[in-house]
């Protein structure tokens, strides 16, 4: 669906953006306001887009685009959704928890230490989606 193929590339260009660019640890809206950052700092921000992105790369997965492979067609964009998506449910996670939270080794790696290249991952896989929309697994 043309929907999905629209809100894959918005939610995975802005996941990307802030996993690049916004701190690590998210803060509440009052602390925000007190600071004035913008609200890509938020924890609910965060908790939304994190959601939308994830539960996007897994419509991407099932629905197609006509003329397309299912799976295959739209595989990086996809992938890109849940791992980001994941990444930010994750940050989330550990700052509104308050027990301790840790994943094992590889995943800690990969959605804390590599958050920034998670993220340009998402905007490489948004970009490249939205330049070469018919490409194989783009």
């Amino acid at each position: 669906m043309l929907q999905f193929y629209l809100l894959s590339v918005l939610f995975n260009a802005a996941s990307g953006l802030i996993l690049v660019f916004a701190e690590s640890d998210p803060r509440d809206a009052a602390e925000t306001g007190a600071a004035g950052l913008s609200f890509f700092e938020t924890k609910n921000f965060r908790l939304v887009a994190g959601i939308l992105t994830a539960v996007t790369g897994i419509m991407k997965l099932l629905s197609v685009v006509q003329g397309d492979l299912p799976v295959l067609g739209d595989l990086i964009p996809a992938l890109a959704g849940i791992i980001g998506g994941a990444c930010l449910l994750y940050e989330y996670y550990k700052g509104a928890s308050s027990v301790p939270v840790s994943l094992p080794g590889v995943l800690e790696n990969i959605f804390v230490a590599g958050r920034k290249y998670v993220g340009v991952f998402c905007i490489a896989a948004a970009a490249l989606h939205f330049i070469f929309p018919r490409v194989l697994f783009l």
